[in-house]
């Protein structure tokens, strides 16, 4: 690759032509929306999430910026504003990785593998170490409230929220789709 556009563009053609399905937001290819299953064989399994990626002008050389828009109960995981916290995307970030490395495999690993040793919710962390049965619960019930595929696709194309509502993390959808709102 003679430079980092060449590469962003090829690595976002490649995420496009995979069994995943992306959403682009504005004209360019920097930002979009992908859509995450959760892994087999785990508590996120049947989930479905819609996953933010921002690439910054010095892709590949800079990690992404990767957060869940729709909310996931996870130890690495911000319940307000979805950010990741995963070493690989944030301090270890190598050329030698694509976008195809982040869906099918940095995202599905953290999600099979918390580590409530260095969480960004402080609550889910604390409920997996003190009581792993609620906590295991508590991913379910998130599940199920949250990450169903036909409230996502509706939350976008239904209510008539637009490309720039999502861009500010936030939808029309209902508060109880959108990351960032307390529970009633």
């Amino acid at each position: 690759m003679s430079s980092p556009s060449k590469r962003r563009d090829m690595d976002v053609m490649k995420l496009m032509m995979s069994d995943y399905s992306v959403e682009m937001i504005n004209d360019g290819l920097s930002e979009f929306n992908v859509m995450f299953n959760g892994p087999k064989e785990s508590l996120y399994e049947g989930g479905v999430w819609k996953v933010r990626v921002e690439l910054p002008d010095a892709y590949p050389y800079k990690s992404p910026s990767i957060g869940f828009i729709n909310k996931i109960y996870h130890p690495n995981v911000d319940e307000m504003s979805g950010s990741v916290c995963l070493d690989v995307i944030n301090q270890s970030w190598s050329p030698m990785f694509d976008l195809l490395n982040v869906f099918e495999s940095f995202l599905p690993q953290l999600l099979l593998y918390p580590n409530p040793s260095d969480p960004l919710n402080g609550d889910a962390a604390s409920l997996m170490l003190k009581d792993k049965q609620q906590y295991d619960q508590k991913v379910k019930e998130y599940c199920e409230r949250y990450a169903k595929k036909e409230d996502i696709a509706n939350s976008v194309t239904e209510d008539g929220s637009d490309e720039e509502d999502i861009s500010d993390g936030q939808s029309a959808s209902s508060d109880d789709e959108v990351a960032g709102h307390a529970d009633p």
